[in-house]
């Protein structure tokens, strides 16, 4: 029985190194090709080339403290990937039996962003998504991380970059959002199709409490300033 029980063992240890070999092939082979067709260098500059590239400077610290809360509030702590958030969260989807909650980092969504918007969500799409944050991680600070977030991430309405989300939402330039503005333009880019003010303002609301509950949570803000956003 125990030589049986360890001849089991060894062929779930085999199977399992098997089936990660695979899916790293296939990941580092997606990878590969995003990589040989545009590199990540260039693929940045070109984006901070765009007509309406806003720079950190030229928004709220407020916008970009909400950001931080709500999406990724270890940002400045980890890697390309947040371990304690992703275990998290599999702990919770577990409980629920249900995704309800996600472990991407900041700089994951902008690999997803730059390569592999409309890849799907395949296995392959996820490692080769990895890979490309690891690449970002290495080669460019957090500073430049958010900001190249801040001009990729969708806002829906047909936004594609906080300038002009700003203008189209509030009719005036990032660094002149307010901060109620600011927890609200925060909130969208997780669900723009739901939480977009044009979409479903209600929806929008409740999405930015969450903005603003995080950013109390998290020492961004007091319970009176968060009070005073919502009156």
């Amino acid at each position: 029985m125990k030589k049986i029980l360890i001849k089991l063992i060894f062929i779930l240890i085999i199977s399992i190194i098997t089936v990660s070999g695979y899916f790293y092939f296939i990941g580092r082979s997606l990878y590969n090709k995003k990589i040989s067709e545009i590199s990540i260098s260039i693929k940045v500059e070109e984006i901070r080339k765009s007509k309406n590239y806003t720079t950190l400077d030229k928004v709220p610290s407020d916008y970009l403290n909400a950001i931080i809360a709500v999406e990724d509030h270890r940002f400045y702590e980890h890697g390309a990937v947040d371990y304690v958030a992703l275990a998290r969260a599999g702990i919770k989807n577990f409980q629920s039996k249900s995704l309800i909650e996600g472990g991407s980092t900041i700089t994951q969504q902008v690999a997803k962003n730059l390569y592999f918007i409309a890849d799907g969500d395949g296995v392959d799409r996820k490692i080769a998504e990895l890979m490309i944050a690891e690449e970002l991680e290495k080669n460019f600070s957090k500073g430049e991380i958010l900001e190249l977030y801040i001009n990729i991430i969708y806002f829906g309405d047909g936004y594609y970059c906080v300038y002009d989300a700003s203008i189209g939402y509030f009719n005036k330039k990032p660094i002149d959002m307010n901060l109620y503005e600011s927890t609200l333009l925060a909130g969208i880019p997780n669900a723009p199709s739901v939480y977009s003010p044009t979409v479903n303002s209600e929806l929008s609301k409740k999405r930015q409490q969450k903005v603003i509950n995080d950013m109390v949570k998290y020492g961004y803000l007091t319970k009176e300033q968060a009070d005073k956003i919502i009156k």
